[in-house]
């Protein structure tokens, strides 16, 4: 029996559903993981916490780091961050899709509680992608503010004055 291209399609989009929903998962944990180190660094911030100012902390501990030393380890810290921003919707859209053909399948049969299975599956795993998403990508945007500010203030050469509080804006 030779097997039709769509079927062979179909059949290896399926092995792909439980390791992008574990995925999804893991990601999902991660926004939350972010979200607490991010309100514990916000929280350093507003009450004048050096380790809250981390570029601060780098260029103290080597005094020799210039700006664009600076703005490196910036766009380091907030790597993870903006990857899971940008992956996570497309996690979500793949464990959308997924469950759909069987779900089309099962319509087609008149499989009525198939079909709520495969699409319980779909709507869940895009929801908490989608969350996911909003909570890194807020993150990012608010760390990546704090980071152009401090950098800014290293440069003037006034980050150590500035008031407690003033970061977390």
């Amino acid at each position: 029996m030779n097997p039709s291209i769509d079927g062979l399609m179909y059949a290896a989009s399926q092995l792909f559903l439980i390791p992008v929903l574990a995925a999804i998962g893991l990601l999902f944990v991660y926004a939350f993981y972010a979200l607490g180190a991010f309100l514990w660094q916000m929280a350093q911030r507003r009450a004048g916490v050096a380790a809250g100012f981390e570029l601060a902390v780098a260029r103290r501990a080597d005094p020799c780091l210039q700006p664009a030393q600076l703005e490196s380890i910036a766009v380091a810290r907030l790597e993870r961050v903006r990857i899971a921003t940008r992956v996570t919707p497309m996690l979500g859209l793949v464990a959308t899709m997924i469950p759909m053909g069987p779900a089309l399948t099962a319509l087609g049969e008149g499989d009525l509680g198939d079909v709520s299975r495969s699409l319980t599956v779909a709507f869940s795993a895009v929801i908490l992608a989608l969350i996911a998403a909003a909570l890194t990508y807020w993150i990012g945007q608010v760390r990546r503010r704090w980071y152009a500010d401090d950098l800014l203030a290293i440069e003037q050469g006034d980050l150590a004055a500035r008031p407690a509080g003033e970061g977390a804006r």
